[in-house]
């Protein structure tokens, strides 16, 4: 199969589009995403400090810490399909509830806590499962498009909130939210998302063997990689997660208000989409710890603008698009990581332990970054101190080396040296 040729998106779209979806209104985008819109409100009803609000994250990052794993445990017994689509509606309900805070911050975190826990199987764990499954040749821009959903949902969701909340009331817009994944993701779980050993597009050599390949989850712990992938997670979806939900506070310092900050704020979901389809790409054509040092350093660029005591409306917009190019990229990126060097056979298993290192620097950088401000007056030190974190992170994943699963068997693949395709 030639880098050229995108036929196995004929058979494998229904994965796709099901799948991006379902990342895009499950557990891993929501709160990220909304919590900064919603911050101003619960302050003003509840007298809640940034710092109370936003340690909800860190709790739900406990509970994916167990969820997660479980998560990819039970997709692994009972199939990917059945999990995701019975997470996508608990954790909708459980979302609504939130929306019936009664200033309790004890029944605030239970709830977020609820959230996490039954959400875990909205995760790229079960998503990205049947998507590895059906590609393999264009295995990187397939997850790539399917991330996508995060990106779309970041760009609707702002301008969504800005409207749901003056015409329901902050209560009526966080029902509003929850209901999402049922309308829209749900049906089309139900309707498209099938898990299949291989697709009929993939070459006659990889469909001759229908048994995924691939370590076990004991094999695969006691590789130097995976605690390599598993450590290098953590400061980097720290540096990558921390901005998202105070981006409104960031612009609010720099001196942007009421709907500007919306505007720019929704350049994030934008600059996700090009970043999803341009990085899923990049991994198809080249070694994928490379792309990653690339992927890491556009954001690092744009803690730069941000951490500037003067920002201007096109420095923001630049700084924004820079932050949206790469949220999320550890979803993806790992799932990529996980099939090539670590192979199929306990996938979910082995995501979902990765996905507890990327919660643990994901969970406490919202917080960490509230406290930052609120100590120093402003984001300068935490967003440079993100900046060396990402460059770390991507300068440590060049030393995994070449792929141990590569492409179909019997296709001579250069990217398993580390070197790119050619046409």
């Amino acid at each position: 199969m030639r880098v050229t040729d995108y036929t196995e998106f004929k058979a494998g779209w229904p994965v796709v589009l099901s799948s991006l979806l379902g990342i895009g209104l499950g557990l891993s985008p929501l709160p990220f995403y909304t919590l900064g819109a919603f911050a101003p409100h619960l302050m003003k009803t509840f007298h809640w400090s940034l710092v109370e609000i936003f340690s909800a994250l860190p709790i739900t990052t406990l509970v994916v810490l167990v969820a997660g794993p479980a998560a990819g445990f039970l997709a692994g017994r009972f199939g990917a399909r059945r999990v995701a689509i019975t997470s996508l509606v608990l954790f909708a309900f459980s979302y609504m509830s939130l929306g019936f805070s009664n200033g309790s911050l004890t029944l605030y975190y239970i709830q977020w806590a609820v959230a996490a826990l039954v959400g875990a199987g909205t995760l790229p764990i079960t998503w990205t499962v049947a998507v590895n499954q059906r590609f393999d040749w264009r295995k990187g821009l397939a997850l790539g498009i399917s991330m996508m959903g995060t990106g779309i949902f970041g760009f609707f969701c702002k301008p969504l909130i800005a409207w749901l909340i003056p015409t329901f009331g902050w209560r009526g817009a966080f029902v509003g939210i929850g209901l999402l994944p049922i309308l829209i993701a749900l049906p089309a779980a139900m309707l498209l998302y099938r898990e299949r050993p291989i697709s009929e597009s993939t070459p006659a050599q990889l469909r001759a063997s229908a048994s995924p390949t691939g370590l076990s989850f004991a094999e695969t712990i006691k590789t130097w990689r995976f605690w390599l992938i598993a450590l290098v997670l953590i400061p980097v979806s720290f540096a990558l997660s921390g901005p998202l939900p105070n981006m409104e506070t960031i612009l609010t310092k720099a001196g942007f208000a009421g709907p500007a900050i919306v505007k720019l704020a929704s350049l994030i979901g934008l600059s996700a989409l090009v970043g999803r389809l341009v990085g899923g790409w990049l991994l198809d054509l080249f070694w994928a710890p490379a792309i990653a040092l690339f992927l890491f350093a556009v954001p690092g660029v744009a803690s730069l603008l941000l951490a500037q005591p003067h920002l201007s409306t096109l420095g923001a917009a630049l700084a924004i698009f820079l932050v949206g190019f790469s949220v999320g990229v550890e979803y993806d990126l790992v799932a990529y990581l996980v099939a090539r060097y670590f192979g199929m056979r306990d996938y979910t298993a082995i995501y979902g332990l990765l996905y507890v290192f990327f919660a643990l620097g994901a969970g406490v950088s919202s917080p960490i970054f509230g406290w930052s401000v609120e100590k120093t007056g402003s984001y300068r030190l935490i967003l440079e101190v993100g900046l060396c974190l990402l460059v770390v992170g991507g300068l440590s994943l060049l030393t995994l080396g070449k792929y141990r699963y590569a492409r179909a068997a019997g296709e001579i693949d250069p990217v398993a040296e580390g070197a790119p395709v050619t046409a």
